[in-house]
């Protein structure tokens, strides 16, 4: 990743979790960091605090993606603040709160991701890419039932992806690569632990059948890993493989 030398790169929902480790991690091998938080600014100061401690450079901006004005704001601000913007990595998801409204999760895991995408291509320079982050539950919805808790998240999830892999003709013309990532459950993720808690049990089946499931850490090194990985746009990444999905 020695080529993330003074490139700019907004990681969403980048304040905690597999965001929070891929925006450190891709810090740490010289780029500048746009850390996106929607509404925790303390946790977000934090990993822009580590970053820097660490000898990096990062900066922590405010936006909820499924607002237009601040995904504007936020595209805007890496590049005023670094004199460019080379990398997205599209790590914000959800679907599972309460009180959101009934399209939420697809306003956030299609609408939003396929916006931000489309502002950010508008900045970058050929050679860019965008990274999607989702989970094998999402990406084989269509041939692999899920929890119905979950259900909502994967579907519109797998429709987030559809709408970018229908994008990457208009992102060729710009020079700019569009990669999937996806792994089976995370251990230690906020959605993984909800999911076992409504299901005893969940995260230990998901573990025999899959042979290992990636901690937090581990996963994000994945993600890290493809915003330079020499692969074809529309090139989909199974962390650890997919048993139990295509077999």
């Amino acid at each position: 990743m020695a080529q993330l030398t003074g490139k700019t790169v907004i990681v969403t929902g980048s304040s905690r979790g597999v965001g929070a480790d891929t925006a450190q991690i891709l810090a740490a091998e010289g780029a500048n960091v746009v850390v996106n938080y929607r509404s925790k600014a303390p946790r977000a100061a934090k990993i822009v605090t580590s970053i820097e401690e660490a000898g990096g450079k990062a900066i922590a901006v405010q936006a909820d993606v499924t607002n237009t004005a601040d995904l504007q704001n936020l595209v805007q601000t890496a590049v005023d603040t670094y004199g460019s913007l080379d990398y997205l990595v599209l790590n914000a998801s959800g679907g599972m709160e309460s009180g959101m409204g009934e399209d939420y999760a697809m306003r956030l895991n299609r609408d939003a991701q396929l916006e931000l995408a489309r502002l950010a291509a508008q900045k970058m320079p050929a050679g860019g890419r965008i990274v999607f982050v989702t989970s094998h539950q999402a990406h084989f919805i269509r041939e692999v039932q899920t929890m119905a808790e979950y259900q909502p998240v994967a579907e519109s999830k797998r429709a987030g992806e559809d709408a970018l892999v229908a994008e990457i003709p208009a992102l060729a013309q710009k020079g700019i690569s569009l990669v999937i990532v996806s792994a089976d459950m995370i251990e230690g993720t906020v959605t993984a632990t909800l999911l076992n808690r409504l299901h005893p049990g969940a995260i230990e089946a998901r573990r025999e059948t899959a042979g290992k499931l990636y901690t937090v850490n581990e996963f994000a090194h994945e993600v890290a890993k493809m915003v330079t990985a020499e692969v074809e746009s529309g090139h989909v990444e199974l962390v650890g493989g997919a048993r139990g999905f295509i077999d």
